[in-house]
């Protein structure tokens, strides 16, 4: 045995389509691709959610709703959170930036503080909104609301 008389085993191999290469190829004329429409022509790519042609299901559907542009966002703080933090981290003002500083709110955020929970820290807060059972339970602590 040589390296001239080496060879695959039989079967193990096959010869590649080669399409579009004339008619006694068998594989010649329509290239395997049938005859006319989208998908027999050249740069044809099907796209997403298309029906057939018919009228497509997010055009069939009613529109619903909107965007309200005004709506302010808060991100909420119960009072319960806030005894939390004054135990944890010692605060006795929270503010924006105390909460910022601590990885509770974002940069942008609107902060509203909220009634649930009890408080029995006396606590300073600065915030955006507050809501009127967490003002009377920081008051009654002995604290006070400041909006800004």
């Amino acid at each position: 045995m040589g390296l001239h008389n080496l060879s695959p085993a039989k079967g193990s191999t096959k010869s590649k389509k080669r399409i579009a290469r004339g008619q006694g190829s068998g594989y010649g004329g329509t290239s395997t691709r049938g005859h006319k429409g989208a998908k027999s022509r050249s740069g044809y790519s099907r796209k997403r959610n298309f029906e057939g042609g018919q009228m497509p299901i997010q055009m069939r559907l009613p529109k619903r709703g909107f965007k309200n542009f005004n709506r302010v966002a808060y991100v909420g703080i119960n009072v319960s959170r806030i005894q939390e933090l004054h135990d944890k981290f010692g605060l006795s003002t929270i503010d924006h930036a105390s909460l910022y500083d601590n990885g509770i709110i974002k940069k942008n955020d609107k902060i509203k503080i909220l009634g649930n929970g009890e408080l029995k820290a006396k606590i300073s807060i600065t915030a955006h909104a507050c809501s009127e059972s967490a003002k009377s339970k920081v008051e009654g602590a002995g604290g006070s609301i400041n909006l800004v």
